[in-house]
């Protein structure tokens, strides 16, 4: 990498376990950088080292609380005002993004404004991958390279070798993203059709498709309290599934999703690593499987770094 623009990749704190493997898998040293938190929480992050010209790199999954993705708007800011000469921000999981649109009355549209906040921060460019919904990349007015993190999930799936395999969509929201899979894997895909009663509470649920004597595999972008998946899996258990695996990118996996996940009819929970799952010893985690997305993001940064071509990063 001689460019006269030098690579950095910086961390905020949240994100520091993946931002240490997108280092490593450049071969570059984390950035070194600080925060000062005081008395009442307020906080200010610094850069340790010298930015002036270089390409700045800062990761950082916009999970709550908001601290998160304050945290990164400073950094940005901080770069800026320090003479970066791009400053690219690397959201593996971009928060707000299940408000996307006014889907009632009186609500904001939280992804917009987040993507406004980012470009009024100074940012030149945001990676992400498996966002809630594609449109959110047409908020921003400058360049968004959104990752997929099918191929992670793909070779894992095929690895499993297994017969009679179908994949699921938990709802009509994800139709799309399992038929991505579906053909892509050469299997039938079923739907599950659901009622919600309100945000986080599912009602009844269907499937539409063959189930019985089938290998399932649900794909969905993230699992937050588990209500629909698992839920879902229960369900076409009963009408007859051989077993059934959840398959997401993101792992909010807030409230009671550990316990759902367990007391379920899941065989496994195929995660990624875009979100911070530390090992807790009063959470059972023995179903969940985690895939490092680091080797993915590390590659398009490079290219991107290198004025090269990214679509060879994208399965779908």
């Amino acid at each position: 990498m001689d460019h006269q623009h030098k690579i950095k990749i910086f961390s905020c704190r949240s994100s520091r376990y993946l931002a240490e493997k997108i280092a490593a898998s450049l071969k570059l040293d984390l950035g070194k950088s600080s925060v000062t938190v005081f008395s009442d929480g307020e906080f200010q992050p610094a850069f340790e080292e010298s930015v002036r010209g270089a390409t700045v790199f800062i990761v950082q999954s916009t999970i709550p609380p908001v601290e998160n993705i304050f945290e990164l708007l400073l950094m940005i800011d901080a770069a800026r005002r320090a003479s970066a000469y791009k400053v690219i921000a690397v959201i593996p999981y971009f928060g707000w993004a299940r408000q996307d649109r006014k889907d009632r009355p009186r609500v904001p549209i939280g992804a917009k404004m987040v993507a406004n906040l980012l470009a009024a921060a100074g940012c030149d460019r945001v990676m992400t991958a498996d966002l809630h919904a594609d449109q959110i990349q047409g908020f921003f007015d400058f360049p968004v390279d959104h990752i997929y993190a099918s191929s992670i999930f793909l070779p894992y799936l095929r690895d499993l070798k297994l017969e009679n395999l179908s994949i699921a969509a938990p709802d009509m929201g994800g139709a799309k993203r399992a038929n991505a899979y579906s053909r892509i894997l050469g299997c039938p895909l079923i739907i599950c059709h659901k009622s919600r009663e309100k945000a986080n509470v599912v009602g009844s649920m269907t499937a539409i498709g063959d189930v019985e004597g089938r290998n399932i595999v649900i794909i969905d972008d993230m699992i937050d309290t588990a209500g629909t998946i698992t839920k879902a899996a229960d369900m076409l258990m009963d009408k007859g599934a051989l077993s059934v695996r959840a398959l997401a990118t993101h792992a909010v996996l807030s409230g009671p999703a550990f316990e759902r996940i367990n007391k379920s009819e899941l065989k496994e929970v195929i995660i990624s690593d875009t979100i911070p799952l530390k090992p807790n010893p009063d959470k059972d985690m023995s179903k969940i499987k985690i895939l490092s997305v680091a080797d993915i993001f590390a590659d398009v940064i490079d290219k991107v770094y290198n004025y090269q071509s990214i679509s060879s990063s994208f399965i779908f």
